[in-house]
């Protein structure tokens, strides 16, 4: 028989722990969020609808962003039992310096458009976790302004090539000047992609108000109170704007860049410089035979050629042609931690987050981004230790089967069904 009593108040008391009241709305907001999704769905909430389409949107169908997204979600682990990892050592040395991480902030094209503080606040968080900063050509903010934001961090600049090639030269001399240590040399950009949530919803360089716009950002006083209160939105460092993102891009890039260009941003840039947008292992040993310092395999956020590589899926035939001594990052639908110790364990050197870091920006600026990176440690650490290892060099492609979702058909089994 079960002995009954009266509750006794004290006892309930120290069963009753009331949780202290946050009055701080974007402190409360951020502390909600305990995955990069949770972050994501705050941004859409907080963003008008044409800036939040330009982050979370890719080319045509966005089969390659899906795709490279569900491919880390089509992992597999082989954790190790009875190996005690109490503390775990996630650093790393990255093109001759260190990282806190495996990870870095890629680079983002119109950045103060999600929200004002803008790659300032992507630049001041890298430097408090420790980690590179990537600042793109297209960026809102100068490379000064970056520099200043990050004076002692690691500052990488994304260069496109553009049909002016002054311009491109005169980027590079002044990352260089500012200390920038390393430089992203981008590939995949010949021309735009098709990106149609931007062309649906109207979306130029400088925004242009219609009646659709103005009514989605009404319930978002805070994004207009930014826009209107703030510097000009345009490209930081180039003078010339105005017409949709995939109008400026044709406009500036150019289709002909080939391997007599890299040569001459290498005799100008002093640093590191490493191949971004690379999409085949012929390529990626091409590159290596030609002394670059790494590449990072990537198809762009999916918003270049839709139907591209998966970046994940090629990595280890990479990693195996090029060896174990060449420099191999790679970007593109990582969402969780975990993603990025799949990638470190087979073959990644390091890795690159853009969207992530911009919804966690949207969500909160500032304090959005060290909270995007505070989830993506929490998860790392977490699953290292659940795989029973201590540091990232201990991760091996032993830990990791990739599921497969599209197996590619063989040239004699195509031929078979034509014939």
């Amino acid at each position: 028989m079960v002995q009954r009593q009266l509750p006794n108040p004290a006892e309930l008391l120290e069963l009753m722990k009331f949780k202290k009241p946050e009055f701080d709305g974007k402190k409360r907001r951020l502390d909600s969020a305990l995955t990069i999704d949770d972050l994501r769905t705050i941004a859409k909430r907080r963003t008008p609808k044409a800036a939040f389409d330009y982050t979370d949107g890719a080319a045509e169908g966005e089969l390659s962003l899906t795709r490279a997204r569900q491919a880390f979600q089509d992992v597999e682990f082989h954790p190790g039992i009875l190996r005690p990892a109490p503390s775990v050592d996630t650093s790393v040395e990255i093109l001759g310096g260190p990282s806190a991480l495996p990870f870095g902030i890629a680079p983002t094209g119109f950045t103060r458009l999600m929200q004002t503080e803008g790659e300032v606040a992507g630049a001041g968080a890298a430097a408090a976790a420790g980690i590179p900063f990537t600042l793109s050509t297209l960026g809102t903010t100068s490379i000064e302004g970056v520099k200043a934001a990050n004076p002692r961090g690691r500052n990488w600049f994304q260069l496109y090539v553009m049909r002016d090639r002054e311009i491109s030269y005169e980027l590079t001399r002044r990352a260089a000047a500012a200390g920038f240590d390393t430089l992203q040399f981008t590939v995949d950009t010949p021309v735009a992609g098709a990106r149609l949530r931007d062309k649906r919803n109207g979306f130029s360089i400088p925004p242009q108000l219609t009646l659709g716009t103005i009514i989605n950002a009404i319930p978002r006083p805070w994004w207009w109170y930014d826009f209107l209160t703030t510097p000009k939105l345009e490209f930081a460092s180039l003078s010339t704007t105005g017409g949709t993102v995939g109008e400026l891009l044709d406009a500036a890039m150019d289709p002909t860049i080939s391997y007599d260009d890299l040569a001459v941003i290498r005799d100008i840039w002093p640093g590191k410089i490493v191949i971004k947008g690379v999409q085949n292992v012929e390529d990626s040993v091409r590159l290596r035979d030609a002394g670059v310092d790494g590449i990072v395999l990537s198809n762009h956020g999916g918003r270049q050629l839709d139907r591209a590589p998966i970046p994940f899926h090629l990595l280890p035939e990479v990693r195996k042609a090029v060896g174990d001594d060449f420099t191999v990052m790679i970007d593109t639908g990582i969402m969780n931690g975990a993603d990025i110790v799949a990638a470190v364990a087979l073959g990644a050197d390091f890795t690159l987050i853009g969207r992530a870091y911009l919804y966690g920006l949207m969500a909160g600026g500032r304090a959005g981004v060290d909270r995007t990176i505070s989830i993506l440690r929490t998860e790392i650490e977490r699953t290292m230790r659940l795989l029973g290892v201590a540091s990232l060099a201990e991760l091996e492609p032993a830990h990791v089967t990739q599921l497969t979702r599209l197996v590619p058909v063989t040239r004699a089994a195509s031929d078979a069904v034509v014939r």
